[in-house]
């Protein structure tokens, strides 16, 4: 993707991101790895993310779309790495996007190929002596429940430090996205450095086997603590057009 840059596809503004962090063994993830990618690691190590946040002020192709302005996602993803002309290019691959729109989940299928589900989704953002934030959704069927991603925070948001954790799980910039037919789909997020809070406290309240697949069960049982968790205040944000990269 070097030389000219690709056209924005999506303008929003992402607010609150509550990141719950996940050490695994590569093996988990070595099948989900898109071509010409491989993954990312941190101190050597491997991590998953679930992912809550908000959108906001959202434009496609620099329009409002009724109804589809403001909501919720949550998301589960993983890093990776894919070398460009400008050296090492860290980026995302998504494992399951949830959103409460389906003509969201039907565009970011369509365009990106990218894994998104619709359900019934909510949030509670509260201000106080803490900063309480929970992204909930309700699975669907007659044994249905709601299940939710949170973190507790207290204090300022502070810039994140250099060769951290955190600026690991953060500061990645681009999405990557296996498509049918082999290759892959590679497109760049532009924000600027976000600042963060430290989880006081994080919960994640989620049939994960059910959502996810059996793989992730042990990983993400509900009794299980995160390897880190943290809040981010977000920004706003660019999403660009998206570049098939061929095997």
């Amino acid at each position: 993707m070097g030389g000219e840059i690709p056209g924005r596809f999506l303008t929003a503004q992402w607010r609150y991101l509550a990141m719950l962090n996940y050490e695994v063994e590569p093996s988990l993830l070595r099948a989900r790895v898109p071509a010409g990618t491989e993954l990312d690691r941190w101190d050597g190590r491997v991590f998953i993310s679930v992912v809550g946040f908000m959108f906001q002020r959202t434009r496609v192709l620099g329009l409002p779309i009724p109804f589809h302005v403001n909501f919720e996602e949550v998301n589960l993803r993983f890093y990776v790495r894919r070398r460009g002309p400008e050296g090492w290019r860290r980026g995302v691959v998504f494992i399951k996007e949830l959103v409460p729109r389906a003509a969201i989940a039907w565009v970011a299928r369509t365009i990106y190929n990218e894994n998104y589900q619709a359900l019934r989704m909510r949030h509670q953002i509260e201000h106080g002596d803490e900063l309480s934030v929970e992204y909930g959704w309700r699975t669907r069927g007659p044994a249905g429940r709601w299940n939710s991603v949170s973190v507790t925070a207290r204090g300022e948001p502070q810039a994140m430090a250099s060769g951290t954790e955190a600026e690991f799980i953060a500061e990645h910039y681009w999405g990557y996205a296996a498509q049918q037919g082999g290759g892959c789909m590679e497109y760049r997020v532009e924000h600027p450095p976000w600042r963060v809070w430290p989880a006081e406290r994080s919960q994640l309240v989620c049939d994960a086997a059910a959502l996810y697949g059996e793989e992730f069960a042990d990983v993400l049982r509900e009794e299980q603590a995160p390897s880190s968790a943290f809040l981010a205040e977000g920004s706003a944000i660019v999403v660009r057009r998206g570049v098939r990269i061929e095997p």
